[in-house]
């Protein structure tokens, strides 16, 4: 399954991020599939820059975005995703 996420970059103490597609089960930091923006926490206000048409193929593709990615993208984005719907597990009886 794909995710979108941040990537930490920068220095010791000057981080700023790459906003990437990933698999799941892979590191942030090591293979991504794709980089589809930047986010530079250290401006004043906070910088954010994202391809939208990118954004918006890999969420049409399934990539599920992480809760900081979502929180930024309802912030920067005029339609951002919605939260996933969290299914409940089915209820076992106790033997």
């Amino acid at each position: 399954m794909l995710a979108i996420r941040l990537s930490r970059t920068g220095s010791k103490k000057q981080a700023h991020y790459r906003v990437v597609v990933c698999e799941t089960k892979q590191a942030t930091e090591s293979r991504f599939v794709e980089i589809v923006g930047h986010y530079n926490p250290r401006t004043t206000p906070a910088t954010v820059s994202v391809n939208h048409e990118r954004i918006e193929h890999w969420l049409k593709a399934g990539a599920r975005p992480s809760g900081t990615v979502r929180t930024l993208l309802a912030r920067h984005v005029t339609n951002p995703p919605a939260a996933a719907p969290v299914t409940p597990a089915p209820e076992t009886p106790a033997q």
